[in-house]
């Protein structure tokens, strides 16, 4: 008999990931596949069922019992619907219905839908860099920006699942005008292709040869380029002030921050920290800390099968399985005092 096994998808902008996780939070197999964000809502379909195709030839496919989907957002999870600001064809399109379609998903499958920063959320929290922690904000800073809250010591996803979609806080009213239809959104300045942007407007040039991607830029930073150093100090200031914001509404003990931007390390948590400072001035925000997600760029896929893991979530509050099978919620007497997870 197969060992029992959640399925998980992660979409976003850039690739469309899959994998099926063990109950103890392992990757057991893992498939991708390009994200034609520009394409049509069929050409986008088929790639999503590429990776499952992919899945379904592993071995540890036959012990799949249940599957969550962690997607680019906004998303609505009751009604199993996406309307991915960077994949323009998808409007309320009907993921979940589409999923569960698949000649190879079993019929009837448990399927959870989540916003992609509420998965890596969950995953951090279960397993990563806020475990233990009881108010943390955690953010995806890729080709979007996006976000998850921990409150509580539960996992705040709102009516819809959208809630802490921090990438589309406001910090500058006359700033570019978002695809979300407001101006000034952290996504516009923070986001890998706005980075890339800025720079190449700066000054910055990438080597002969070499695509102008966000890496690119935060690698001529590290060395000193000044048009790429500007470009991440812009979207380090963007995100603080929207970490200040958020902060001084919920009160935060600890921003735990991953995507493919936030591997650039110092060369973006440094402005971003420093900028925190000067916007986080409130006693009950100052001295936040900001850490590195634990989980890399797998968050998404352990976040979505997390989801997957619990039956019958609130609606407001997802409370995510952990591998003895207790809820990672901790009770009042277990609550953090102090900024950061414990030791």
């Amino acid at each position: 008999m197969n060992a029992r096994v959640y399925g998980a998808l992660d979409i976003g902008g850039t690739k469309i990931a899959g994998a099926l996780v063990d109950r103890e939070g392992r990757l057991v197999a893992r498939a991708q596949h390009a994200t034609p964000a520009r394409g049509s809502a069929e050409e986008l379909t088929a790639a999503v069922f590429h990776v499952l195709d992919e899945l379904a030839a592993h071995p540890a496919w036959g012990g799949l019992t249940r599957l969550g989907i962690g997607s680019a957002g906004p998303v609505d999870t009751a009604a199993g619907t996406v309307s991915p600001v960077n994949i323009p064809a998808w409007r309320a399109f009907p993921l979940v219905d589409r999923v569960r379609a698949h000649p190879r998903v079993p019929a009837g499958i448990h399927t959870v839908l989540v916003g992609d920063a509420v998965a890596m959320a969950a995953a951090e929290h279960w397993a990563g860099a806020a475990r233990g922690v009881d108010n943390a904000l955690c953010m995806v800073v890729s080709t979007g920006v996006g976000g998850g809250l921990i409150l509580g010591g539960r996992l705040h996803a709102g009516a819809t699942g959208n809630a802490g979609h921090i990438g589309h806080i406001t910090v500058d009213q006359n700033g570019p005008l978002c695809p979300c239809g407001a101006r000034g959104c952290v996504e516009r300045f923070a986001a890998g292709p706005a980075i890339v942007a800025h720079a190449l407007e700066a000054g910055w040039t990438p080597p002969a040869g070499a695509a102008p991607t966000a890496a690119a830029a935060a690698g001529a930073a590290r060395a000193g380029d000044p048009g790429a150093r500007a470009a991440f100090d812009r979207a380090g200031k963007a995100l603080a002030a929207a970490i200040a914001a958020t902060a001084a509404l919920v009160e935060l003990d600890l921003v735990v921050i991953g995507g493919g931007v936030a591997e650039s390390g110092e060369t973006l948590f440094g402005p971003l920290r420093r900028h925190l400072a000067d916007h986080a001035v409130l006693d009950f925000t100052r001295d936040l800390a900001v850490v590195p997600a634990a989980l890399a760029l797998d968050a998404g896929l352990i976040g979505a099968a997390a989801a997957a893991g619990t039956a019958g979530p609130p609606r407001t509050a997802l409370l995510v399985e952990t591998p003895s099978g207790v809820s990672s919620s901790r009770p009042a007497t277990a609550r953090s005092t102090g900024r950061g997870p414990r030791t």
